[in-house]
């Protein structure tokens, strides 16, 4: 299913969830350091880039050409974190995570220019706190970077 919105145009799955991706930027293999961006609706907080799943577009396409735009960032794109659900009074949507090591950084990005938005590196646990606060759905996206235990 396909909706129009001024600007974009939102994917829907068979379950009414509307498709997006995401990708978790880290500085390096080592993955303790973590890339985020300030939110376009609320500046002061730090969430994980990531947007619509466009007509005829892959997931992964998606999570490269978001991260380029919310962040400005490129980098290689690793492997997929999983799919992550919110259902709630307000959103119903369904989020493919991905893990991309970055190798470039833009001087200006789109983002940066239209919106003001700024990127920050944060320790893993430093961007799980700030997600903890603001954007607790995005924290389960970090938390399956670190290794589990058993």
């Amino acid at each position: 299913m396909v909706k129009e919105k001024p600007g974009s145009t939102r994917i829907y799955d068979e379950d009414g969830f509307r498709r997006r991706a995401a990708c978790i930027c880290v500085r390096s293999e080592s993955e303790n350091e973590v890339l985020l961006v300030t939110s376009s609706r609320q500046p002061d907080h730090w969430i994980v880039p990531g947007g619509g799943v466009e007509p005829e577009e892959e997931p992964r396409t998606t999570a490269i050409r978001e991260v380029e735009e919310e962040a400005g960032v490129i980098g290689k794109l690793g492997r997929c974190l999983g799919v992550f659900e919110v259902r709630n009074d307000e959103r119903k949507h369904r989020t493919e995570v991905f893990v991309m090591v970055v190798t470039e950084e833009l001087p200006e990005w789109e983002d940066s220019r239209n919106i003001g938005r700024q990127r920050k590196w944060f320790t893993l646990d430093e961007a799980l706190k700030q997600l903890s606060l603001h954007k607790p759905v995005q924290l389960t996206y970090l938390e399956s970077l670190r290794p589990r235990v058993t």
